[in-house]
């Protein structure tokens, strides 16, 4: 089983809350219709659960999760009350086969040891002619400008401690791959980036890692296992800051997506890892 990297400290949940259809899973919309039972795995708190129950209502909607902290704060946002939140592990969901129209993961492939099977699990409860939707960002994909070394060395960081973990921080580029080993055959790959360059996006993605780098499960991860000391995490926030006040900074992540259309799906259990 793979250790979550992030955790949900404060300065992870501020990241997951700014989400929304629009900026996270536009390549779904156009799949999106009133009436439509969407199952949403992976959900964190819930923000771009509770945009999908607006677009498919009268359609039933529930949001899943691992942790029972962030279940309950989802539940407890505006608009909660269209959406049935519950705690799920992904790679055993308990929900009846063929029990959904569309079952939409958003940034969960990268975190699970075995996301052949995560798909299976998706593929097994979307009804024939439905989709499953996924979306994963890329680490080695991102990029930024200036080239502070600092950013360099947490990017490093971050993917040696998300491969100890057990899970695939270039998790976009292997969507396609993934999704056809778990006998998908049906599959539209695309992809799309999030890019912060202004002023106000820049102060909030940088201090939003700035903090946790220090702050979160990623710097007691990193310490514990002695990839990096207090202080090595405090110049690495640094280098965020730094990042964050430059007049022409800017930072593009990359993230690949899945829409693979589920005909007949006969599910196996896997053994494969990635």
């Amino acid at each position: 089983m793979a250790t979550y990297t992030h955790g949900h400290h404060e300065s992870v949940l501020r990241s997951h809350t700014w989400r929304t259809v629009a900026n996270s899973a536009a390549y779904l919309r156009d799949h999106l219709r009133p009436g439509l039972d969407v199952l949403d795995v992976g959900c964190g708190p819930g923000t771009i659960t509770v945009e999908l129950a607006g677009l498919v209502a009268p359609g039933r909607v529930v949001g899943a999760d691992a942790s029972d902290e962030v279940i309950a704060r989802a539940a407890a946002q505006e608009g909660a009350a269209a959406v049935e939140f519950r705690t799920a592990d992904a790679a055993a969901l308990s929900f009846d086969d063929a029990s959904f129209d569309v079952v939409h993961a958003h940034q969960l492939l990268q975190h699970v040891a075995d996301p052949v099977a995560v798909l299976r699990q998706l593929a097994r409860t979307t009804r024939p002619g439905g989709v499953v939707a996924a979306r994963d960002s890329d680490y080695a994909g991102m990029f930024w400008y200036p080239r502070l070394p600092g950013l360099s060395e947490w990017l490093e960081l971050y993917r040696t401690l998300a491969l100890g973990n057990g899970g695939e921080p270039d998790a976009g580029r292997r969507l396609l791959a993934w999704a056809h080993e778990a006998g998908l055959a049906d599959v539209t790959a695309t992809a799309s980036v999030w890019c912060f360059s202004t002023p106000e996006d820049r102060a909030w993605w940088g201090g939003l890692w700035a903090d946790r780098v220090t702050s979160s499960a990623f710097a007691d991860q990193a310490v514990a296992r002695g990839l990096a000391t207090t202080s090595d995490l405090g110049r690495l926030a640094a280098a965020w800051r730094e990042w964050a006040g430059h007049d022409d900074g800017w930072f593009v992540v990359p993230h690949g997506e899945i829409l693979a259309r589920v005909i007949g799906f006969e599910f196996v259990p896997s053994a494969s890892h990635h």
